[in-house]
């Protein structure tokens, strides 16, 4: 599982370094690659075999609304595979970095069954918004207390 945050840097070439805990869970696979696609203004990495089981949950959901075609076009469709190379990096392509807007400072940030790259600015933003907004909103404090916390 992917826990906790880190700053790190990206390259001019768009190399990020994967923290040692993270390359951790992709453990010895033969395949040590990186499914990464877009959502939130941010990327979202997965290991391969979870890309496949976000691909066939989504997949088999009955295609209904337009907004559900659109956002399954949009993620599958912007996903590039990412291997990582004997230093522990990967390779973000520009399209990637252009929309998450990833310069020199990023925040990597892990999501149990995933990782997160934003852009240092856009991740204060967003820790910005669950304080200022979905802290005060009485629905989000229900469900943070129905987890116990």
């Amino acid at each position: 599982m992917f826990r906790g945050s880190s700053n790190h840097t990206i390259d001019t070439k768009g190399r990020v370094i994967i923290p040692v805990r993270f390359r951790e869970v992709l453990g010895n696979k033969d395949d040590q690659s990186l499914m990464v696609s877009r959502l939130d203004n941010a990327l979202f990495a997965y290991p391969v075999d979870e890309w496949k089981n976000i691909e066939d949950r989504i997949h088999s959901l009955a295609e209904k609304s337009e907004a559900m075609r659109r956002f399954r076009r949009v993620f599958i469709g912007a996903v590039q595979q990412c291997p990582l190379d004997k230093q522990g990096r990967i390779l973000i392509p520009p399209d990637l970095r252009n929309y998450a807007k990833l310069q020199k400072e990023i925040i990597l940030v892990g999501v149990l069954d995933h990782f997160e790259i934003w852009s240092k600015q856009r991740w204060e933003e967003e820790n910005l918004k669950l304080e200022e907004e979905d802290m005060q909103n009485e629905e989000v404090q229900s469900e943070i207390a129905k987890l116990g916390l």
